[in-house]
């Protein structure tokens, strides 16, 4: 149980990093800006299919959450160049 908490603890510090960076970079304006706006509403709604449609599967919460862990430090390090 304390694995999964951790996991989510560490997903709401890894999410608001994610979320900074989006900011930043949508505030920047221009194309690169509206694409970003763009990748991330279909992100969120391929991760959310992704996620219903695991635990409709018996996935655990756990690795659910290590899934999401997954994707958002992809983006972080994608938005941190």
């Amino acid at each position: 149980m304390f694995r999964f908490w951790y996991g989510v603890a560490s997903l709401t510090v890894e999410s608001q990093q994610a979320i900074w960076l989006r900011l930043l970079k949508l505030n920047a304006g221009g194309p690169n800006a509206r694409k970003e706006a763009n990748l991330m509403v279909s992100e969120k709604m391929a991760a959310a299919k992704s996620a219903t449609k695991r635990l409709m599967l018996g996935a655990s919460p756990n690795s659910v959450v290590q899934s999401y862990r997954k994707k958002v430090r992809a983006n972080v390090r994608r938005l941190s160049k």
